[in-house]
């Protein structure tokens, strides 16, 4: 797939894949920035894509920044139709601040094909096993590492 991307400025750094076969091109800092505890920032990244409909990109949270340190991504849903300045929010869940420097990976995207729903209004919906069952609708195992207890 093809996708045209131009540079907004001129440091920017065009995404990219970190080895052969990832899913996840690499998104890369333009500014110094130290991100406190609870504190969320947006980062631009330089640049604006092009891709055809049926497509989006969405940004997720780089592996080490967010195991290691507790750093996330918020929202970060791009469609097709977008032609403005990408970007990555970020949110310090950690106890210690977090730097970054410019050129520093500090998120990914990912280029997903997607399906442009169409919706019907109905009276009733088919059964389910599901059901309406509610997040934790499975029950909740037993570990005693973490304290979790069997749901009855």
């Amino acid at each position: 797939m093809r996708i045209h991307i131009k540079k907004l400025k001129s440091d920017a750094i065009i995404p990219s894949y970190g080895h052969p076969g990832d899913i996840g091109l690499d998104l890369y800092s333009l500014e110094d920035y130290t991100l406190q505890p609870g504190e969320r920032h947006v980062f631009f990244h330089g640049f604006a894509m092009e891709f055809p409909e049926g497509y989006g990109a969405i940004v997720k949270d780089k592996g080490g920044p967010s195991g290691k340190f507790g750093v996330a991504t918020i929202g970060g849903v791009f469609d097709a139709g977008y032609r403005g300045e990408y970007n990555s929010c970020l949110i310090n869940l950690g106890d210690e601040p977090f730097p970054v420097k410019k050129g520093q990976k500090i998120a990914q995207l990912i280029v997903i094909p997607v399906v442009i729903a169409t919706f019907e209004e109905v009276d009733e919906l088919s059964d389910s096993a599901r059901g309406d069952g509610k997040y934790g609708s499975t029950g909740i195992f037993h570990n005693s590492s973490v304290g979790y207890e069997a749901l009855s």
